[in-house]
């Protein structure tokens, strides 16, 4: 009997030890089949994932942004701005539409107002910014209710210079005829540039500029002079004469008399800056400050409080649009230059205004709001 036991418990154990043998050997098959499977499962399951959100790009999807322009249809900022209303939505992520609505008034100060009291501050808001609202900003020129310095600068489309042009039935073809015989040129108002300008030479260079104001607008003049009724325009943006009247250029209708700007433009070698005609230092550096806003000659900002992020995505947009050839060929076909720079460099030359020795702001306000008296 306990030789029948021990026989019966002998194979019990052998039973026991082949299960577990059997139980091993199935999880090691198991484990170099269902790692790598569990690997591959991860695999698929992360490459299904959603990727994540972005969220400039899910906030301006389906949006539709204001580009304001200060000024009334037609001249070089309404122009410049429509284009970059078609082209910029390329580039900026969620492709929102751009809507351009003309906003003149105060010469530049109520679009730029309108950016800093009214305008949504999210980035959906977008203006073609006039190039002398720091300067304006700086003289404490009437109506300013903007801080240039909080705008959030996106880029600037070109540095073409302001020019003063004669007429050709003037017989005025250079800068030193209107030292010895007046030409009566034309403005749209004694704070425009066309007014400015001529009045600082007066001041300034001996000129014999004799001013003409109450036009509507930059195009007013224009009609003006094909008239008669002025013998040239006090101000005028080179980059829009090249584009809104190059014929008047080839046939020799317009002569440039003064290029306002900084550096001479390389298609007008011969042509003064407007500061080289002063007669001393002093008198130059406050033709240097009414000249430095030229490097944002037509530049775009948006409004203050913008939140970083989505003012980089608009940056970085208006960097690609620029250098983009299909938008560089739709601007060739108008006869628009581009020569851009990034909005750091534009908020850059802003600000480095603001920082001007008082001596030559007051000077400048002067000249400015005395009409060169």
């Amino acid at each position: 009997m306990n030789l029948l036991a021990s026989r019966l418990s002998f194979l019990r154990m052998r039973e026991s030890s082949q299960r577990i043998s059997a139980i091993n050997k199935f999880f090691r098959c198991g484990r170099s089949f269902w790692i790598p499977a569990f690997a591959g499962m991860t695999v698929v399951l992360l490459a299904n994932a959603p990727a994540r959100a972005d969220p400039v790009e899910d906030f301006y999807r389906s949006k539709t942004l204001d580009m304001i322009v200060p000024t009334s249809p037609g001249g070089d900022y309404d122009i410049r701005a429509r284009l970059l209303a078609r082209w910029l939505p390329k580039f900026i992520p969620g492709h929102p539409n751009i809507v351009a609505r003309n906003m003149p008034g105060g010469l530049g100060v109520a679009a730029a107002n309108y950016m800093t009291r009214i305008a949504p501050r999210d980035g959906t808001a977008l203006t073609a910014i006039f190039q002398n609202m720091p300067s304006l900003q700086a003289t404490g020129g009437a109506g300013v209710e903007f801080d240039v310095r909080k705008f959030g600068w996106i880029g600037n489309t070109t540095n073409s210079p302001n020019v003063i042009n004669s007429w050709y039935t003037t017989g005025v073809t250079k800068f030193e005829d209107v030292l010895h015989r007046e030409l009566i040129v034309g403005a749209p108002g004694a704070a425009s540039t066309s007014y400015v300008y001529p009045a600082a030479l007066n001041a300034l260079a001996g000129a014999k500029f004799r001013i003409v104001t109450g036009y509507p607008g930059g195009n007013d003049v224009n009609l003006a002079m094909e008239k008669g009724e002025v013998g040239g325009r006090g101000s005028n943006s080179w980059a829009s004469w090249k584009s809104g009247h190059p014929q008047w250029i080839a046939e020799k209708k317009i002569f440039i008399l003064v290029q306002v700007a900084l550096e001479r433009a390389a298609d007008l070698p011969d042509v003064p800056l407007m500061f080289e005609l002063a007669h001393n230092d002093e008198d130059r550096a406050v033709l240097k400050f009414m000249s430095a806003d030229m490097g944002i000659s037509r530049a775009f900002v948006t409004t203050p409080d913008v939140p970083p992020a989505r003012l980089g995505a608009l940056r970085k947009a208006f960097d690609a649009v620029v250098t983009d050839p299909e938008f560089l060929a739709d601007a060739a076909k108008m006869g628009m230059d581009i020569a851009p720079g990034n909005g750091e460099v534009s908020e850059k030359i802003a600000t480095s205004m603001l920082s001007t020795p008082p001596g030559v702001v007051a000077r400048a306000k002067a000249l400015i709001e005395g009409g060169g008296k």
